[in-house]
């Protein structure tokens, strides 16, 4: 049985989805994912882990479609709406997903796969059957297949169970205590675990409400702020950045206004990349909140969490969710275990048992130390954990502080290889404008970080290269420093 899907019918009447200025309820939503599925079926009696790839653009669609899949007995392979057809194409090929469903606005996209791929090319807009018997779906069967981006090599088709995805969500409805209630913005990508997951799933579990806008802008979020449509907010740092930037070229009086609403919300969180504690704060200022910071994987969704009630120490993730069990290995690396960690890597049983140690923990790659009862992300291993002249350096310590320079807006740090030292630091500075002199920040940094090794080579450009969930594309950094 499919839980998720089963508590719906207990929150028919409710509003689930707000999406291109319509309210849709649970029922409406059962009803559309019922036809959706008996469509896939076209007189089967189960897809039997058949992929079924979709790509439209996030609201009531999306949802129908991923619960049609999954009623009908198929694995989900949401396609990321912003990858060139190229991408797209190599995640159609992978699954080798049978059919992929897609709306109007990805047409011209999909177009040159149309004839290249043997997958059925489906328009969705009005895609369904007579509603028809629906098999039963056992918990342990694959449910969905996420891309990671990685830092090496090319994606990989990350594989949960329905008992998974179940896990994750209950861990995170009972820890940030959810309820029926709670009206959340998503405008996080639907590809990934932290909108499917942490936004979209865990409300329709609760029978809350999932409010989508027909295009992001920081405008448009701050005002949806402003008129208390929402009172639950999920976002990367980089978007709590755009926001706050966006507030400070506001009127005084639009500011107060929706200072005022967001002191009314119950809880804001962010993810998916480290927060700078500049960001926590600023973010404090205007809103009256302490963002709530957890820490997560595509591989296993959220892990660990800081305290929905408590103290939420800036630069930690918390503690370990419900379920989960957490270690730190020799050289400090994050190992999971518990019914959230993901099955396997799709095709790939060589990465998969690479991946987990010989007595069955996930290895997640991010190093981290335990402190005071709460653990605190170094970084990660391949990207964000320099080795110079046998140290281990984290990048992300160096990166906190200069953030908090005031004219450096943004920066990243990364390694760089080096004939003496192994790597030696490079940082990748955004100012303010205003001329910068090196050896004045090398001494400010000096004050701030005694004993460590700084950045011995930098460069200034106007942004820095971000993955779709605003992570610093480390490796094109890199590159830019070649």
């Amino acid at each position: 049985m499919l839980t998720l899907i089963d508590r719906a019918a207990a929150f028919g009447p409710r509003t689930a989805v707000v999406s291109a200025g319509r309210d849709y309820t649970y029922q409406q939503l059962l009803d559309r994912s019922a036809r959706i599925a008996a469509a896939l079926l076209a007189g089967a009696t189960d897809l039997k882990e058949e992929r079924i790839a979709f790509l439209v653009p996030p609201g009531f669609d999306y949802v129908a479609i991923q619960w049609g899949i999954w009623r009908a007995g198929g694995i989900a392979v949401p396609l990321c709406t912003k990858h060139p057809t190229l991408s797209l194409r190599y995640v159609i090929e992978d699954t080798a997903a049978r059919t992929v469903l897609y709306t109007k606005w990805f047409a011209d996209k999909l177009a040159p796969l149309f004839t290249e791929l043997p997958a059925d090319f489906i328009r969705a807009e009005d895609y369904g059957s007579a509603p028809t018997a629906l098999p039963d779906v056992a918990p342990d069967r694959r449910a969905m297949i996420l891309y990671t981006s990685g830092t090496t090599g090319r994606p990989k088709g990350v594989v949960t169970t329905h008992a998974n995805t179940e896990a994750q969500i209950t861990a995170l409805v009972k820890a940030w205590q959810w309820s029926a209630d709670d009206r959340i913005l998503n405008i996080l990508p639907l590809h990934h675990v932290h909108g499917i997951i942490n936004v979209l799933s865990c409300a329709l579990w609760s029978g809350a409400c999932c409010v989508f806008l027909p295009r992001f802008s920081e405008g448009a979020v701050l005002e949806v702020f402003r008129r208390g449509e929402v009172n639950v907010f999920m976002a990367v740092p980089t978007i709590y950045y755009k926001l706050i930037h966006h507030y400070h070229s506001l009127l005084e009086v639009e500011q107060r206004e929706i200072s005022a609403a967001l002191r009314k919300f119950r809880l804001m969180v962010s993810g998916s990349a480290a927060l700078p504690v500049s960001v926590l704060e600023e973010w404090r200022d205007i809103s009256g909140h302490t963002l709530l910071e957890r820490y997560g994987m595509t591989e296993m969704g959220m892990a660990i969490s800081n305290p929905y009630l408590g103290e939420r120490r800036p630069g930690h993730i918390g503690q370990p969710l419900n379920g989960v069990t957490v270690r730190l290995a020799d050289d400090g690396e994050i190992q999971v275990k518990g019914p959230n960690v993901f099955l396997e890597y799709w095709g790939r049983p060589e990465a998969t048992a690479a991946t987990f140690t010989d007595d069955g923990w996930f290895r997640s790659g991010d190093i981290a130390v335990y402190e005071d009862g709460a653990y605190r992300i170094l970084g990660r291993n391949s990207v964000d954990i320099i080795k110079s002249g046998g140290y281990k350096i984290s990048a992300l310590e160096i990166e906190e502080v200069l953030r908090t320079h005031p004219q450096i807006k943004e920066c990243g740090v990364v390694g760089l290889p080096d004939p003496e030292w192994g790597e030696i630091i490079g940082a990748s500075l955004i100012t303010d404008g205003h001329p910068l002199n090196l050896d004045e920040l090398q001494a400010w940094l000096c004050e701030r970080l005694p004993g460590y090794k700084l950045p011995r080579r930098y460069i200034f450009q106007d942004e820095l290269p971000r993955n779709v969930m605003g992570k610093v594309t480390k490796q094109e950094l890199k590159t830019a420093f070649a």
